[in-house]
């Protein structure tokens, strides 16, 4: 089905109620390199039995952490092939410290629909309450080869600007060979990370790295190594895809602090010259 952006621009979509638990959390955080020496005892905070730290990126596994499935990319006005679909982009914004254990709603409509030409762009929002209010926004984009061509917008791309100066700090990040297989347990079953013969279909030699554990490894590198341990101290944690990582590799994360609030960051794979893995990375101060 082609894409009709007059029916999928403002579509909210089904109301979603869920739960998580401490072990998910704790899950979570080992899926994303938390706690890779046993006998760092700051580390082991992440998977406390009752009370794990819960980082703002979890945020983005909550609501399908039990899915045994891989996901459709299906929704009003949009019904795309998953093997053309790459993410494209995440935000979190944590508006307080989220629960180590509970349940909560999300509501998500689509906001935009861009027309690249060559493939499409979907954009979507995501708003998570429990009994007490908000507790995290999202919003995130999906690219999809082929999709383009229906005569849509073509819409503004987000660009950051890094400062004409080394970084001020960097951080090495690196990610084990069953990483995928790990982090796929928190819900994300595109076989893209896990099946062989997938991966060569869509153009790969062997399966990636999901972009979201990318993003999740950099937001608890960037915790342990510059908040000292503090999940709470980021508020909003942005970043672009800007290219894959295979498990086994290491992320070497360049971090320039911009005034009070702000840090700008890149992400890139240190085995392939530098190649980009994370780009426009923003990430804000609560």
């Amino acid at each position: 089905m082609p894409i009709d952006p007059s029916i999928a621009v403002g579509a909210e979509l089904p109301d979603a109620t869920f739960s998580w638990s401490a072990s998910d959390v704790a899950l979570y955080n080992l899926a994303v390199g938390a706690a890779a020496d046993p006998m760092d005892t700051a580390g082991l905070g992440y998977i406390d039995d009752v009370a794990p730290k819960v980082l703002p990126s979890f945020a983005t596994v909550a609501a399908n952490f039990h899915a045994t499935e891989a996901p459709k990319v299906s929704y009003p006005g949009i019904d795309i092939d998953l093997a053309k679909v790459v993410h494209g982009s995440q935000e979190v914004i944590a508006h307080r410290a989220i629960p180590a254990s509970g349940s909560a709603t999300t509501r998500s409509r689509i906001v935009e629909v861009q027309d690249k030409g060559s493939a499409a762009v979907v954009i979507s929002e995501k708003v998570t309450s429990n009994a007490d209010g908000p507790l995290w926004t999202e919003r995130s984009s999906i690219f999809a080869k082929g999709e383009g061509g229906f005569s849509g917008e073509r819409g503004e791309s987000v660009r950051v600007t890094y400062p004409d100066r080394a970084a001020d700090h960097r951080i090495a990040v690196p990610t084990a060979p069953n990483q995928a297989l790990l982090y796929r347990l928190c819900g994300d079953r595109n076989p893209l990370h896990s099946a062989p013969e997938f991966a060569k279909a869509a153009g790969f030699p062997r399966p990636i790295l999901h972009g979201l554990c990318s993003y999740g490894l950099v937001c608890r590198s960037l915790v342990d190594e510059l908040f000292d341990g503090d999940v709470e101290a980021i508020g909003g944690y942005s970043a672009s895809f800007a290219g894959i990582v295979f498990p086994g590799e290491t992320l070497v994360v360049d971090v320039w602090e911009d005034g009070q609030t702000r840090l700008l960051v890149k992400a890139a794979v240190a085995q392939r010259d530098g190649a980009a893995a994370l780009g426009n990375v923003v990430v804000t101060r609560s």
